[in-house]
């Protein structure tokens, strides 16, 4: 069993679509092992996307993402990290396979509705980030 992690973004929560992501995770077979709601404040944003921290888009992402609610779930699952890469899709809504998580709430690509770890490592560094308390 790997575990993972997924945040609802801003925009999903503003949107009110917690309810259906959460459903479609759980259709998938995942377990929720913790879930929050919680703000990132900047600091976190910027250590949480520190790898981005050279691109273009770094400055408004740190922005989107401190600014409103964010829903966090560890989730537990046989091979987790890449199944739920695929039910989340391509990071582009309008490239994302029909069906999946950003296809369905995702706004654009800096407003894709979601965030789910890309490797086990970095999952369990994000994971450490957003739960401390776990830890």
């Amino acid at each position: 069993m790997e575990t993972t992690l997924l945040l609802i973004k801003p925009n999903a929560v503003r949107n009110r679509n917690i309810g259906a992501i959460i459903d479609h995770i759980e259709k998938e077979q995942f377990w929720i092992v913790a879930m929050k709601l919680f703000q990132m404040d900047t600091t976190l944003a910027e250590k949480f996307y520190a790898i981005h921290k050279d691109k273009p888009f770094y400055s408004d992402l740190i922005a989107f993402m401190s600014s409103g609610d964010i829903i966090a779930l560890i989730l537990k699952k046989e091979n987790a990290v890449s199944e739920l890469r695929e039910v989340v899709g391509n990071t582009d809504p309008q490239k994302a396979n029909p069906g999946t998580i950003r296809c369905l709430y995702g706004e654009s690509v800096n407003r894709n509705s979601v965030h789910a770890s890309d490797s086990v490592a970095n999952a369990q560094t994000e994971i450490a980030l957003i739960f401390p308390e776990l830890m």
